[in-house]
């Protein structure tokens, strides 16, 4: 029997654990609203919550996002992405409001000859080795 073998990749996680302490008071409100059926569990409850508190704000984050002029969203740095800056002289100055990750077959000296600054709003990926190398340009 002959089959093809496929290289299995880890999937990008699309949210960060966050953890949260509140009163007791507020997480037995939280628990009889997940009991009585408007929520699936806590998490369900907390997530709508942030949701709908970032809504009301929405206007404030866009006016953020373009005076600090943040890229939205995910924003993943290839290897040739870095190696074009390095060759070019131009290091990236990198400002996210979302997910910013740095390919895993980015050496820590390619990761500082090519990256000027890093400044995310959310959460960074990258090998442990990448972010000891960025340490004093991580914001």
């Amino acid at each position: 029997m002959t089959g093809t073998v496929h290289e299995l990749r880890p999937k990008m996680p699309d949210s960060e654990k966050v953890t949260v302490n509140l009163g007791f008071v507020d997480l037995g409100r939280i628990d009889l609203m997940v009991r009585d059926g408007f929520y699936a569990n806590r998490a369900d409850f907390i997530r709508t919550a942030v949701r709908n508190q970032l809504d009301r704000q929405e206007e404030a984050v866009r006016q953020a996002v373009a005076r600090r002029q943040l890229s939205l969203g995910l924003t993943h740095i290839t290897r040739a992405e870095l190696e074009a800056a390095r060759e070019a002289g131009t290091p990236l100055s990198i400002q996210v409001l979302g997910l910013a990750s740095i390919a895993d077959d980015v050496t820590p000296e390619l990761a500082r000859a090519a990256i000027a600054s890093i400044h995310v709003l959310g959460a960074f990926h990258a090998s442990a080795a990448v972010k000891a190398a960025l340490a004093d340009r991580i914001a």
